[in-house]
């Protein structure tokens, strides 16, 4: 039985009977069957649908929000623009796929040689609830526009935008198991991959849950792509736009009420500026209104289960006992949701769960350093690499650090790090292998195939 929860409030939403089995497997054999037509299809008839889901997005905006909302608890207004998002992604590559995977000529000994993208069958995706559509579409749209299939094993917590997806895409025209969901616990993750019609998998999760997933996906012999943790360090430098600088940092910090890979975790301050920036900072924290997230004027929402945000709080509280200092919130509010309120920790160090570890919440980690060579070397001092973002007024020193000297997968100038469709995204190290979007990730779950003809 999986139940979704409303963290708002504690109570059950509704529950859902889980899959047997047998069940899962006889979905996997439609969904082959279902490919070996679908990737007859033309790039044309693939688009046509893609369009309708956009639009189907776009009708149905408060619809799916509110349920977003509802189920992890997501602010509303944070809702709405996930929903649009997932639109852009889908009209994206619906103009774009064909172009990106058309046959490249290459000249070699042979009267004609290239290389064709062709799909590879059944795609399972393992995705997270923070971003319920997002994560979804983001990998739906590319592979299904390249004629592959999909199978969504999507995150317990909401069972409800698991399906409300797998409605978009039926309603869209896409035929019958082209795009299906299935209502599965973690347990029969195994199980999924080791089906012989899955021909790869793509997860968005933990790095315990990367994992686990690529060692059975490489058991199998089968193609991934990880999305994982990370610990995004925001370097501040000592001529860095403060007023602007600190805005976009705690925006970061609190985009999902905290529950985000790529949140600003890690402000790595150069210590003169570092009174004047923890100034702005916290006054910025404090001005975040947290309650319901279905308001519209509710910056920060609950934490999606009370499991997680009891796990946040013992890492602020083993922070502090390590030396760091709070300089403003760190307490459990006696509200009955699974809220956690805006908190600063400053004076992080090595050792700290605050430094080492990611925190999937509204919590901020302030770490001095003397200057810019410590500051990077203190941003890549992690196990983490997928996001980074440096702050100064000085243009070209900013790229440079961001293009050569950070371990990062995305790495921003001025701006705080975001996901886009024109723009591949993934990670380095603990955060994962791959990328999503832009060219590079269509490509991630094709056959990159020679084709010699003498």
């Amino acid at each position: 039985m999986l139940k979704a929860i409303n963290p708002t409030t504690g109570e059950t939403i509704k529950e859902y009977d889980e899959l047997t089995p047998e069940q899962a497997r006889d979905i996997i054999d439609r969904a082959d069957e279902a490919f070996r037509h679908w990737r007859t299809t033309s790039f044309a008839e693939r688009a046509e649908a893609m369009n309708n889901a956009a639009r189907l997005l776009r009708e149905r905006v408060e619809e799916y929000a509110r349920l977003m909302a509802q189920e992890m608890g997501k602010p509303i207004r944070e809702a709405r623009a996930e929903v649009n998002k997932c639109a852009w992604v889908c009209e994206y590559y619906a103009q774009h796929a064909e172009p990106f995977l058309r046959p490249e000529m290459v000249e070699t000994d042979a009267s004609k040689s290239y290389v064709t993208f062709n799909p590879l069958g059944v795609i399972l995706a393992i995705m997270p609830w923070n971003f319920p559509f997002w994560q979804v579409f983001r990998f739906a749209a590319p592979a299904l526009m390249a004629g592959n299939v999909g199978v969504l094993k999507h995150a317990s917590n909401v069972p409800g935008c698991a399906l409300a997806i797998e409605d978009i895409f039926r309603r869209a025209g896409f035929p019958p198991y082209v795009f299906s969901t299935l209502l599965v616990g973690s347990r029969q993750v195994d199980a999924l991959i080791e089906h012989p019609r899955v021909t790869g998998v793509t997860l968005t999760g933990s790095t315990p849950a990367g994992r686990a997933v690529a060692r059975k996906a490489g058991e199998m012999i089968k193609k991934t792509v990880l999305e994982l943790g990370g610990s995004d360090p925001y370097i501040v430098l000592e001529d860095a736009d403060l007023d602007a600088t600190v805005t976009t940092c705690v925006n970061s910090r609190l985009i999902n009420s905290g529950q985000s890979c790529i949140a600003a975790k890690r402000f790595i301050v150069v210590e003169s500026v570092r009174d004047q920036f923890e100034k702005l900072f916290i006054d910025q924290m404090r001005a975040k209104k947290m309650g319901d997230p279905l308001e519209e004027d509710t910056d920060v929402g609950p934490q999606a289960r009370h499991d997680l945000r009891d796990d946040l709080h013992r890492q602020v509280q083993q922070s502090i006992e390590l030396g760091a200092r709070c300089l403003l919130g760190g307490q459990i509010p006696d509200d009955p949701g699974a809220f956690y309120p805006p908190t600063v920790l400053t004076d992080v160090k090595k050792g700290m769960p605050a430094y080492d570890e990611e925190l999937f919440g509204p919590v901020a980690a302030i770490i001095p350093v003397k200057d810019e060579r410590e500051a990077i070397a203190v941003a890549n001092d992690s196990t983490f690499g997928l996001g980074a973002a440096v702050f100064t007024r000085d243009i070209a020193r900013g790229e440079r650090i961001a293009a050569t000297e950070l371990e990062a997968g995305n790495c921003f100038v001025n701006a705080f790090v975001k996901s886009d469709p024109r723009l591949p995204f993934g990670g380095i190290k603990e955060s994962g292998y791959g990328r999503e979007l832009s060219h590079y990730g269509i490509k991630e779950f094709v056959n990159i195939k020679t084709v010699y003809v003498k």
